[in-house]
């Protein structure tokens, strides 16, 4: 039978809760552990049903079996006996490249390989690590992050805004969720583009299958994903790679990675989205070897937060921060450069 439990208690019991989501009005029925599995990252079926057999998992304040079937607008939270490894922050004296501080704010150029926020599997090293240790009494956001008001991958590297007052955090916040921002990205993508400047537009959500990607949902699945805009202008065509320049009106977790796969122009050694294999160009092994070097000069996604724009949340004045890009996809860049000049196959 069913045990009914009231989640303001779950601190009373000694427990934590630490994920919560909700079954989205399309949800097909699906086992709670599968489920799960498609929510949480680095979690094995087996690990997720002796959790289940614990009494960890929950739906609609009910303790359930595995082969519960979640349903549409079912409210699934997982607690344990020890908090969220998450939330246990401590600060780390890691350097920070600060761009602009204020009473308000920061901004830091953030390099790539820095995870954002502690998660499973990194839990020190983040940037929020490194931001408690330099400033106290940070403001949390919504998901109780100190300080932050956006995000970017771990493997993208550039500009984020910090807020340092709950009075910055609110305002910040709203102008990200309003689309006044501005957000501009350099992306180095597989293939050439018909059309010099475009825009892609395309509800994101989860990937069905890999539960690591994110994926485009269109026409009547569209409920699955969030709206999601992406705008691209071509700044250099490399013969087998472009250079492109994105800003983004919404977003959305990996959003220029997923517009881009979408649309059949990959980041260039963007792994998760399959782009660390050769999409475009000739089967000459010299060729190969050319893209393997290309690779481990820049050994992640080409991906580079250059631009970030917003109003000020106390003097309401536009301010505008340009981050360089970083070497490894300079070179890389200059390494495309003198193939796209010498080569005789294009």
């Amino acid at each position: 039978m069913n045990k009914e439990i009231d989640h303001e208690d779950l601190e009373d019991q000694g427990k934590h809760e630490h994920y919560q989501f909700t079954a989205g009005s399309g949800q097909d029925p699906l086992r709670v552990d599968k489920y799960l599995m498609n929510f949480i990252e680095n979690a094995t079926r087996s690990k997720i049903q002796q959790g289940i057999k614990e009494g960890a998992v929950t739906v609609n304040g009910e303790i359930v079996k595995s082969n519960y079937k979640v349903k549409p607008h079912d409210d699934i939270r997982v607690s344990f006996d020890h908090p969220p490894h998450e939330s246990l922050l401590i600060a780390e004296d890691i350097p920070l490249d600060i761009v602009y501080e204020d009473d308000h704010l920061v901004v830091v150029n953030k390099p790539a390989g820095m995870v954002v926020h502690p998660g499973h599997g990194n839990y020190s090293g983040t940037l929020i690590n490194a931001l408690i240790h330099h400033f106290e009494n940070l403001p949390n956001n919504s998901s109780n992050r100190p300080g932050l008001v956006h995000r970017i991958d771990k493997d993208t590297s550039g500009l984020l805004v910090v807020a340092k007052t709950e009075e910055a955090m609110a305002y910040l916040s709203a102008q990200f969720a309003a689309k006044t921002s501005e957000r501009e990205y350099i992306a180095i993508v597989w293939g050439n583009f018909t059309e010099k400047s475009g825009t892609v537009e395309g509800n994101i959500g989860r990937h069905p299958k890999n539960r690591l990607q994110n994926t485009v949902w269109l026409d009547d699945e569209a409920y699955k994903g969030k709206p999601a805009v992406t705008h691209y202008t071509v700044t250099e065509d490399l013969g087998y790679v472009s250079v492109i320049s994105c800003r983004l009106e919404t977003g959305r977790t990996h959003q220029i990675r997923v517009h881009m796969k979408y649309i059949g122009h990959t980041l260039f050694n963007d792994e998760r989205y399959g782009g660390d294999r050769i999409l475009k160009g000739t089967n000459f092994t010299k060729y190969k070897q050319f893209v393997d070097n290309c690779f481990k000069v820049l050994p992640r996604q080409a991906l580079h937060a250059r631009t970030l724009g917003f109003e000020h949340p106390h003097t309401k004045e536009w301010m505008s921060f340009t981050s360089v890009v970083p070497q490894d996809m300079v070179e890389c860049i200059e390494k495309w450069r003198v193939y796209a000049e010498n080569s005789k196959d294009m």
